[in-house]
């Protein structure tokens, strides 16, 4: 069992994680924490790396469990968001076939962060053809097993860890090289069915 943060189109390696594992549980009750990939995540543009961030309603009282977070839909950030990986990846060889399954994020207004990543977590696993017995907690997780792997670490996106996944081909990837660990979507929308083969094979040890 593999423990992990919802988040907003996870980076890819925690898809990498997710893939070589058995069963899956979700961190629901921690308190939310700003920098990590709950509210954003990072796409390839002609510019070359992009943040699509979510923004969020902040509480008054300071700590706010990350469950308890409601989204803020006053600047149409799921609008710009829709328009921002259309302009990126319509010419990518699987856009046209997953964004059909995709659009539900960005028309629907979810209360929740979490009910929102966890629907994206949801189309991103149908679209990998992935059924991965998966959980929620109860109550903040703190127990400590050889057969669980704590990989909570995976959703701070200013993290010092470099993980050396192998090069794919990227819309953009001629003007500004290769960008490793996007959000999945970008491997989704270039790989398409062959992305969980590309998951299952990286070569790297949690």
């Amino acid at each position: 069992m593999i423990v992990l943060q919802p988040t907003y189109f996870a980076p890819i390696i925690q898809y990498v994680a997710i893939a070589k594992s058995k069963s899956i549980l979700f961190e629901v009750e921690d308190n939310f924490q700003k920098q990590t990939y709950r509210n954003r995540c990072y796409i390839y543009t002609d510019k070359g790396k992009h943040l699509l961030n979510i923004p969020i309603q902040h509480s008054k009282k300071g700590k706010q469990k990350t469950k308890e977070v409601k989204i803020d839909y006053k600047y149409d950030w799921n609008k710009l968001h829709l328009k921002t990986l259309q302009t990126a990846y319509s010419s990518s060889p699987f856009f046209e076939f997953y964004i059909d399954d995709l659009l539900p994020v960005f028309e629907k207004r979810y209360t929740f962060l979490l009910d929102l990543n966890l629907t994206c977590h949801q189309i991103i696993m149908d679209a990998l053809q992935l059924n991965i017995p998966t959980q929620l907690t109860e109550q903040y997780f703190t127990q400590s097993s050889n057969a669980v792997l704590d990989l909570r670490n995976l959703a701070i996106a200013k993290s010092n860890n470099t993980y050396r996944l192998e090069r794919y081909i990227q819309v953009f990837y001629q003007k500004h090289g290769f960008l490793s660990n996007l959000s999945i979507l970008d491997l989704l929308f270039m790989e398409g069915p062959n992305a969980l083969n590309y998951l299952e094979n990286q070569p790297i040890k949690f």
